[in-house]
């Protein structure tokens, strides 16, 4: 089969195109003919971290992607040869993801696909989906698990609803019943937001910010996804509800944040950091199970029509994929692996 490898972190150009054969899967793993794998930041950051040493003598990069089961080991109950399915976490603490025809997988990161769904939705699922499902699952009083009215009477505020996190938590909230309010740096990024279903839709920078969000929710907002906090914290506190919720997933635009204590105490803030590695199985699965729902609703489309402008790439192109992600590509960036099911 067709590969994408790596031996040293650095730039893109370590990658290469080689031969290698499929690996048999062991007890409670299943084989999956991969169609499209999804590139994240957290593929090319993992890949180029300069210094860093590999886990593995050989690495295939890329967490998420779908495919259709070809083999399936021991022990492993609810999936069979011939399931179409996406795949989450695939490269995680292990040497080979999805940039591959053929990768072994463990069976509780393989979730069936509802009938219907394109790979294009498919490979954009993973990384986006469950952290902005994650974001949105904190609040101390609010739901674990999201579904159709879940979110009701609340307000949830997506800081960068352009990119593909942002994407997926306004269409996450806005199946769930919240009302979406939105913020992005440019009239283009806007029409994004709004094509993926966000009811407010607010450009940065501006000094009104905080008080157009209160303007569109006067108690506040109860769930914040947040991209940047390390320039948003402030702002994030001030249009707070009490009780509310800043979710953190990302480093954009500096490493380090500071927020207004007195402010934050006296609101009860819960800030919330989330890591899709080290966030645990529960909350996974919990993911995963949301996510099918939402699929069999309607709820995820990706394309530009639905916010999520997707560009493929073929696998021999990989370094470009990763490339494109480094250099801020608006949407998601997908590689296609196989043209056939």
């Amino acid at each position: 089969m067709k590969a994408i490898v790596y031996s040293l972190t650095g730039n893109s150009s370590v990658l290469s195109l080689e031969e290698r054969e499929p690996a048999t899967p062991g007890p409670d793993e299943v084989r999956v003919r991969v169609v499209a794998s999804g590139v994240n930041p957290t593929d090319w950051k993992a890949r180029a971290t300069a210094g860093r040493a590999l886990q593995f003598p050989e690495v295939v990069p890329n967490q998420d992607g779908a495919g259709v089961i070809d083999a399936i080991g021991d022990d492993v109950e609810g999936l069979t040869i011939g399931d179409r399915v996406w795949m989450f976490l695939a490269a995680h603490q292990r040497p080979t993801g999805t940039a591959q025809e053929f990768t072994v997988v463990p069976a509780s990161r393989v979730v069936r696909l509802p009938d219907g769904i394109g790979w294009d939705v498919a490979a954009s699922l993973g990384v986006p989906a469950m952290t902005a499902h994650r974001a949105l699952t904190v609040h101390e009083s609010g739901p674990a698990h999201l579904s159709a009215g879940a979110l009701s009477g609340r307000a949830v505020l997506v800081q960068g609803g352009a990119g593909a996190v942002g994407h997926a938590a306004i269409q996450l909230a806005v199946w769930a019943g919240a009302t979406v309010i939105t913020t992005v740096s440019s009239s283009a990024k806007a029409a994004l937001a709004r094509s993926a279903g966000a009811h407010h839709v607010l450009q940065y920078p501006d000094g009104d910010l905080a008080a157009l969000v209160l303007e569109i929710a006067p108690n506040g907002v109860d769930h914040i996804v947040e991209v940047s906090p390390a320039v948003n914290a402030s702002l994030d506190v001030r249009v707070l509800a009490n009780h509310g919720s800043i979710a953190y997933y990302a480093t954009d635009r500096g490493d380090d944040f500071t927020a207004p204590i007195m402010a934050s105490f006296a609101k009860n803030a819960r800030w919330q950091g989330l890591l899709l590695y080290t966030v645990g199985d529960a909350a996974l699965a919990a993911a995963a199970e949301d996510i099918t729902s939402a699929l069999e609703a309607g709820a995820l489309p990706v394309g530009e029509e639905a916010g999520l402008p997707i560009k493929w790439f073929p696998l021999e192109a990989t370094a470009a994929a990763h490339d494109a992600v480094e250099q801020g590509a608006v949407g998601k960036v997908h590689i296609r692996v196989s043209d056939t099911e």
